[in-house]
């Protein structure tokens, strides 16, 4: 089974001309950091990029990891870079609640709390009907700004309701 984000319909790549495969199963770190870690599903990625590009210019290193696939899921290339940056953000559009952001969290959480300085924290869509409308659409999701607001807490040691 395949999804397709919607939010992700008018971008624009090269494609290469030669036979292309992608790994199945295999995470993609699309940018290395040592601070925090951000763990961003389909159009959530570029989201990440654009926070961890924020952080970046305060200082902040942000490591961004595309998993590409969640069955099977890189839980080794997930579970690495937790312990390596020891703080983990994982976004998601899909709701808040009872979403892939939630067996990531957990996995996490589960196989590398030892070496964790903070909870793994969620992001995902609020707990409402999606909007039609993209301004208000836009409100409901996470933003670059959102995340970059979140992990720099994270990063400073501050207490966060992520509820």
């Amino acid at each position: 089974m395949i999804f397709e984000d919607k939010l992700m319909y008018n971008d624009k790549a090269p494609v290469p001309e030669e036979e292309y495969l992608i790994p199945f199963g295999v995470a993609n770190i699309k940018r290395e950091g040592s601070d925090i870690t951000l763990i961003g599903t389909s159009s959530m990625v570029q989201v990440c990029e654009k926070a961890a590009e924020i952080l970046a210019a305060e200082g902040i290193s942000a490591e961004v990891i595309d998993p590409r696939t969640i069955v099977p899921l890189d839980e080794a290339a997930l579970l690495k870079s937790a312990r390596k940056t020891s703080r983990v953000i994982v976004v998601d559009e899909g709701h808040q609640s009872y979403g892939v952001t939630g067996e990531i969290a957990s996995r996490i959480n589960e196989k590398a709390f030892y070496h964790l300085d903070a909870p793994v924290l969620r992001m995902g869509a609020m707990d409402v009907p999606i909007p039609f409308s993209p301004a208000l659409e836009d409100v409901t999701v996470p933003t670059p700004k959102a995340v970059a607001d979140m992990a720099r807490k994270l990063v400073a040691g501050e207490m966060i309701n992520a509820a």
